[in-house]
């Protein structure tokens, strides 16, 4: 009997972590992938006329396990993956795009699937089931349905391809980040590094048997260190391992499949009769086109430069009184701690102490509460797949919404970064509301023997940020699984995460949870009153930043011929020339580690962050104008969240502001 092909026998259906075994993963692949071309053969075969029940609704319904335990499989790929994990992700992605393709490239369904999308005025359907309709007709299309035989091959063989390429990509930014530490031995090296970090960094030394202390390439390792360390030969030191990260010309070195990844898109782009990547990505994004991306980008970008380049003179003022005549990017965390500290007197390591990780928790939880009536209770008889993750029952009115599983700590197994994902999606059936399993993935400092977990206050918003997400998720209240939480236009989803930021800086709400770990002394006012002031401190250098991330994506995803020339740095440089603040270093480049849009989703998609920001923006600015807890306007964004992908964004969003979002929101709140 292999556990994953079986109804799982825990409390609600939660995955049962502690029953697989490795070996499990292969075999009930393939038995579900059989079981799921059950479904659709049943589909296919129904002599019935076609109607939107039996074929669309019976889609949207089919391959529920292989969901389930595709989630599984790759949600621990990327949260506690091992070597043997990693080489069954090599072998059953393939498996699971052929799979894909195969539905996909299915005529007979979609023979089915067209004549009820042709037919459509004949049925009495509500908007959802529209939106089911219209979305599984272009998904098909959109997947080489209306293709020649020959080239639905071609495609199925470019996304089997892409597939591993980019799980590859994924893979060896990882084995670059986990291959590099330094190992320092004198204690020197380390001034201006504050005690708790230096606690860390010893804790690091000793998990490798090793005397004096380590640094990595794990964000809160390496961040402090960029931020508060005095040795400047050092930090260029560290600066130049993490932007070597896979562009050393070793054995995980991205460059050529980044090329590799950029001409599978593009080939598979113009089969299916578009010009690039980003043109067939765009169709289906609130933003709709290449064009009007590169003009909301170019837009921000004039608007933003002056305050950037006015940041920046301010930092080389501070450098050129430490004697440095040219300021480079390795020192811009350096001195822009020494700036904020002079500006706001505000640093993180004193802030840190007010923010213990599980006062942050309750806090986040606190406002889902006050906002959306959600409660959260630890669950110790859930399975879970390592010690340090936790999982709690979301509640609302008394009854069950959603399993949620944290988990905060860096481990060797685990990819960098933060994120939200799902082991099990919400939907309708039968007269059961089938509710959400979600998940919270972070990187923060783990607690020392002496000094519980503290977050940084950009930690604290990061914890917001998912937990956003993850209320997206909990939430989600739709009849269909493949429109349920955050199955919405790629631009939309960072609106609810992004939203829940804002709270971190409202004095009204900080003061409910900021306390010192040791006193329970509540953050002083006049530090509140700097971290609102701080909101947007160094914003133009951040904005740039981000612009430079969602230019370069644009340019690689509508200009793949030009690498026919040039290497990934000569691109990179080129396209981040008009954003880049500092000296190139000709011995870096970030394209090779820039996992979002060579691994994740963010393919053509990276802009989104910056397009939600104008959704989160005029969101919040609704609620500070009405008062930040306002019952109504909460009830109202909660039906937006529950919505999922139900309606069109733009509508769900005019639906809960009463107005279409204005960019200026954006600007007012990042430059006054």
């Amino acid at each position: 009997m292999n556990i994953l092909t079986e109804k799982f026998n825990t409390p609600y259906h939660s995955a049962p972590f502690n029953n697989i075994k490795n070996e499990d993963y292969l075999p009930a692949f393939k038995e579900l992938i059989q079981k799921s071309e059950e479904e659709i053969n049943a589909i296919v075969s129904n002599l019935e006329e076609p109607t939107f029940e039996n074929v669309i609704e019976a889609l949207a319904y089919s391959g529920e396990q292989l969901d389930v335990v595709s989630n599984i499989f790759f949600n621990l790929n990327s949260a506690e993956t091992s070597d043997e994990l990693q080489k069954i992700a090599q072998e059953v992605s393939p498996i699971l795009t052929e799979y894909s393709s195969k539905i996909s490239q299915n005529e007979a369904l979609f023979n089915k699937i067209k004549k009820v999308y042709d037919e459509k005025e004949k049925y009495s359907l509500n908007e959802e089931q529209q939106m089911l309709l219209n979305e599984t007709y272009k998904g098909f299309v959109r997947s080489g349905a209306l293709l020649s035989e020959e080239n639905k091959e071609k495609l199925k063989k470019i996304n089997m391809e892409l597939s591993l390429k980019s799980l590859q990509f994924g893979q060896n930014v990882l084995a670059s980040t986990n291959n590099y530490f330094k190992h320092i031995i004198n204690k020197e090296d380390l001034a201006g590094i504050p005690d708790a970090i230096l606690e860390q960094y010893a804790e690091e030394a000793k998990e490798r048997n090793l005397e004096g202390w380590v640094i990595t390439l794990q964000y809160p390792s390496y961040v402090p260190f960029m931020t508060y360390a005095e040795n400047r030969e050092l930090r260029k030191e560290i600066a130049l391992a993490n932007g070597k990260k896979s562009f050393d010309g070793g054995e995980f070195d991205n460059q050529n499949l980044i090329k590799e990844l950029l001409n599978l898109k593009q080939q598979k782009a113009e089969l299916l009769g578009y010009i690039n990547y980003a043109d067939y990505v765009l169709e289906e994004r609130m933003a709709k086109s290449p064009t009007k991306v590169f003009e909301f980008l170019n837009e921000l970008l004039v608007k933003a430069k002056p305050y950037a380049d006015k940041e920046i003179e301010e930092l080389k003022s501070l450098a050129k009184a430490d004697g440095i005549d040219e300021i480079q990017g390795y020192d811009h965390s350096y001195y822009a701690e020494k700036l904020r500290k002079a500006k706001f007197d505000l640093n993180d390591e004193e802030l840190k102490p007010y923010f213990p990780l599980n006062q942050v928790q309750d806090a986040v939880f606190g406002l889902a509460n006050k906002l959306f009536g959600l409660t959260f209770e630890e669950r110790n008889d859930i399975p879970k797949y390592h010690e340090d993750v936790k999982v709690y029952e979301v509640k609302e009115s008394g009854e069950y919404k959603s399993l949620l599983y944290v988990d905060y700590f860096p481990r060797k197994g685990k990819r960098a970064g933060a994120w939200m994902t799902s082991y099990k999606n919400q939907y309708k059936k039968d007269g059961e509301n089938s509710r959400p399993h979600i998940s919270i993935v972070c990187n923060f400092s783990k607690p020392t023997k002496d000094t519980p977990s503290l977050l940084t206050f950009q930690e604290v918003t990061t914890l917001f940020h998912e937990f956003g997400h993850a209320l997206h998720g909990m939430l989600a209240d739709t009849q269909y699984p493949t429109l349920s939480g955050t199955s919405v236009k790629w631009d939309f989803v960072e609106l609810p995460s992004q939203f829940l930021e804002n709270f971190c800086y409202e004095p009204e709400f900080l003061k409910t949870f900021a306390k010192h770990y040791k006193t329970g002394e509540i953050l002083p006012d006049e530090k509140i009153e700097k971290i609102e002031q701080s909101k947007n401190f160094m914003e133009g250098y951040q904005t740039l930043r981000q612009l430079g991330f969602g230019l370069l994506d644009m340019n690689y995803h509508t200009k793949v011929e030009e690498l026919e020339n040039k290497n990934v740095k000569e691109f990179e440089d080129e396209y981040t020339k008009a954003t880049q603040l500092y000296p190139v270093n000709p011995e870096t480049a970030m394209s090779p580690s820039f996992s979002h849009i060579f691994q994740g989703g963010y393919s053509a998609g990276y802009y989104s962050y910056k397009w939600a920001e104008v959704l989160d923006a005029d969101a919040f600015q609704y609620f500070k104008e009405n008062g930040i807890f306002n019952a109504e306007i909460a009830a109202k964004y909660k039906v937006l969240l529950s919505s999922g992908g139900t309606k069109d964004p733009m509508e769900l969003y005019k639906n809960f502001r009463g107005s279409e979002p204005k960019v200026e929101s954006l600007l007012k709140r990042a430059f006054g």
